[in-house]
């Protein structure tokens, strides 16, 4: 290979990488918020969504756009999802689901967590998978697991209160069911998930 067809190789190449490692259109919008890695940034009110399923993101999204979600804290996310084509939904939503979620960077008790996990395994298990679990894509509910504190507190007592509509009776009564503290316990064993490495 002489060094003008080198040359052109390689130009074609990092053409080409840059194709395949450019982000889609939409996922600027939200990566203002949620980060190009879907981990969120900075703002703890901000849901991580890397790692979650294609079919969740989408559903989620959908559940503001119907209004069956409302942006009472962040008016911003009903705002940017309003202008989203079906097409546009569909191509984030696989992007972030395509994204490693790594571990949480919010502080945790350990022994709130151990009791957190007891509360998971009874209550959230059998529809809420890590992320790293083979069949998170096929679970019920989307992965909890390294969820930001702040806003899956916020998120749970959005559902107790009825300013989101739980999906299943059975969230519905697992929901209703938790104890003072529960919730606490609750978000300090999914702010301890460490990826397997």
């Amino acid at each position: 290979m002489n060094r003008l067809s080198r040359l052109l190789f390689v130009t074609w190449i990092v053409t080409l990488s840059g194709f395949v490692l450019a982000e889609p259109a939409p996922v600027a919008a939200c990566a203002e918020c949620h980060g190009s890695d879907g981990m969120g940034l900075d703002n703890p009110m901000v849901p991580v969504i890397a790692g979650m399923p294609a079919g969740h993101i989408e559903e989620a999204i959908y559940a503001y756009v119907d209004g069956a979600r409302t942006c009472l804290r962040e008016p911003r996310m009903c705002e940017t999802v309003s202008s989203l084509s079906e097409e546009d939904i569909s191509e984030l939503a696989e992007y972030f689901s395509k994204k490693v979620r790594t571990a949480s960077r919010d502080k945790f008790d350990e022994k709130l967590a151990a009791e957190g996990a007891e509360l998971h395994k009874a209550n959230c298990a059998g529809c809420h998978f890590p992320p790293h679990d083979e069949g998170v894509e096929y679970a019920v509910g989307i992965p909890l697991h390294g969820q930001r504190s702040e806003y899956l507190r916020y998120a749970i007592e959005a559902y107790f209160h009825g300013d989101r509509e739980a999906l299943l009776d059975t969230m519905a009564n697992a929901i209703r069911g938790l104890q003072p503290g529960d919730l606490g316990a609750l978000v300090h064993y999914y702010a301890s998930y460490r990826p397997p490495e």
